[in-house]
């Protein structure tokens, strides 16, 4: 198949931007497309991205809260918009397509100066500060959530809501059925909570299983993602309670994980609620306090209404209540499974086919309205909206 187009996606160098980005790569590739990437050296070398993908570093300046490192900041991204600038002479983008963070800003910047149709993709419930800044420029905005925070009212006419993609291997878990889960049978625990997030849960999860009542707690498996320094205190807490746990700081097979898994415990990144939404894992989910404009609490509005998951506050997340979500959820397995199928309801399958639509309809046939159908796009916090 000859390449007719070609696309330029830009991210910043986190799994969370990244991600989407990969698996709308190969998508677009799957479709006869010429793809490349730009992102930062981060980006560069995270683990998933497809072989095929060209990838290009720019200079990606951050503009922080102190004015004396604007000037810094603001070169770094001037540079990088210049660089842009020079691939779109030789790569002939049919569209830009940015994932938020700040190695994409000089590339959708760039693409809006050259006339480069663009078009934003937002992964959380709220909208990036980089993805704000850029909202009236684009052509298009595609949102991961119905409800999106931070999303002027002036721009939702142009939002359209396509999910966010997710790896292929997780994705093809979708149509597997819910673990059994009987009421003399295994249940499968799976911890995880990043980089940054990891530490209360291995203070709290430990003690909080174990508060279980007997009829659960001698049925636990649990599989935990700890942090290097807090591994071994963990596992100390796992055997002095008399729980069977595999712990790690990283699991390369964490897709065959969350299929044996009936219950997920951990942060609400984007990229994990997609997952679990795709999959059909129930959860009980630990927003990350620091996030930027708290937007792990917003991504698990959605999940929690319609009752695949329930949210806890980092500062109420005590090992108690944790004991008692868990009874909540998984004493009764119809509940369990319930809670599952209510989590699968919630995801979006077609993400990656969505957004691949949607760019398609640039730099060929007119602009067509492919995603918006049943579901709609609104903007919430609008007073707050940048």
């Amino acid at each position: 198949m000859s390449v007719s187009r070609h696309y330029v996606l830009a991210a910043g160098g986190t799994g969370g931007h990244l991600i989407p980005a990969f698996a709308l790569a190969a998508e677009l590739e799957s479709r006869g497309y010429h793809v490349a990437l730009i992102t930062d050296s981060r980006g560069a070398k995270l683990p998933g991205k497809p072989a095929s993908l060209v990838t290009h570093v720019l200079p990606a300046g951050r503009i922080g809260k102190n004015p004396l490192h604007w000037p810094k900041g603001i070169g770094a991204i001037l540079e990088g918009r210049r660089m842009a600038l020079r691939l779109f002479e030789s790569f002939q983008p049919s569209a830009v397509i940015g994932f938020g963070g700040y190695p994409a800003l000089p590339a959708l910047w760039a693409a809006t100066s050259a006339k480069v149709p663009s078009v934003i993709h937002e992964q959380n419930a709220v909208l990036g500060r980089v993805n704000r800044f850029l909202a009236g420029r684009v052509d298009a905005i595609a949102t991961s959530y119905r409800d999106v925070h931070r999303l002027a009212a002036k721009y939702v006419g142009k939002a359209h809501l396509v999910g966010n993609p997710v790896r292929a291997e997780v994705l093809a878990l979708r149509e597997r059925p819910f673990p059994a889960f009987t009421e003399d049978g295994l249940l499968r625990v799976l911890v995880t909570g990043g980089s940054q997030g990891a530490g209360i849960l291995s203070q709290v999860v430990p003690d909080g299983l174990a508060m279980l009542p007997p009829a659960l707690r001698n049925r636990l498996q649990v599989t935990q993602q700890c942090r290097p320094e807090d591994i071994e205190a963990v596992r100390a807490r796992y055997a002095s309670h008399d729980i069977p746990a595999e712990l790690g700081t990283y699991f390369e097979d964490m897709a065959s994980r969350l299929a044996d898994a009936h219950l997920f415990i951990g942060r609400a990144g984007a990229s994990t609620i997609a997952e679990l939404t795709d999959v059909g894992r129930p959860a009980i989910l630990v927003p990350l306090p620091i996030a930027t404009d708290d937007h792990q609490f917003y991504n698990t509005a959605e999940i929690c209404a319609m009752g695949g998951a329930r949210m806890i506050r980092q500062d109420k997340f005590t090992s108690v209540e944790l004991a008692k979500q868990i009874q909540a959820i998984a004493m009764n397995p119809e509940t369990l499974a319930t809670a599952a199928h209510a989590a699968w309801n919630c995801g979006y399958p077609r993400a990656a086919a969505d957004l691949a639509d949607l760019i398609e309809s640039f730099g060929g046939s007119p602009m067509m309205d492919v995603i918006q159908v049943a579901r709609t796009v609104s903007a919430q916090g609008q007073e707050q909206a940048a």
